[in-house]
């Protein structure tokens, strides 16, 4: 299993939305980066985890954990021209952009700040703090177990 950190603009998509969703799960579509595109494409597996992160926000912060269901998915945004993320070069019998699906495994509570995880020699070395652009990334197993170690899963309330 390989672990990996999702970004995503609460005021797009936030891990309350992603819990909204049919079955608790979405394509992870719009990305439009070579290299998380790259990651998606040939590193990620069925069943890896990836932290839910909430970026460009007045608390940039790690909201949740999902799965990942499905690899290999055409981005459907690429196909669609009332999308931002269309993609007229984008040829479905060989797409450019692939995608994810995940699903919500569990809000955390508390989040883990950026802020806090700045302060944090433990994860000094984790991607997102010093490459923290990139839109989908990689944890290591020791980065993901530190700060399951900082937070409590808040189990999803079936309805």
């Amino acid at each position: 299993m390989k672990y990996w950190l999702l970004k995503s603009e609460p005021d797009s998509f936030s891990y309350e939305d992603l819990m909204s969703a049919p079955e608790k799960r979405t394509v992870w579509d719009g990305v439009r980066n070579y290299q998380a595109r790259n990651i998606m494409r040939d590193d990620m597996a069925q069943d890896d985890l990836a932290f839910f992160y909430h970026s460009s926000c007045k608390e940039p912060a790690i909201a949740g954990v999902c799965r990942i269901i499905r690899t290999g998915i055409a981005d459907p945004s690429a196909f669609d021209p009332a999308s931002a993320y269309y993609d007229a070069k984008s040829d479905k019998a060989n797409p450019r952009w692939v995608t994810v699906e995940v699903e919500a495994v569990y809000a955390l509570n508390p989040v883990i700040t950026l802020k806090q995880m700045r302060k944090d020699s433990a994860l000094a070395g984790m991607v997102l703090l010093n490459r923290s652009r990139l839109s989908v990334q990689p944890v290591t197993e020791q980065q993901w177990q530190h700060i399951m170690s900082l937070t409590s899963p808040v189990p999803p309330i079936d309805e």
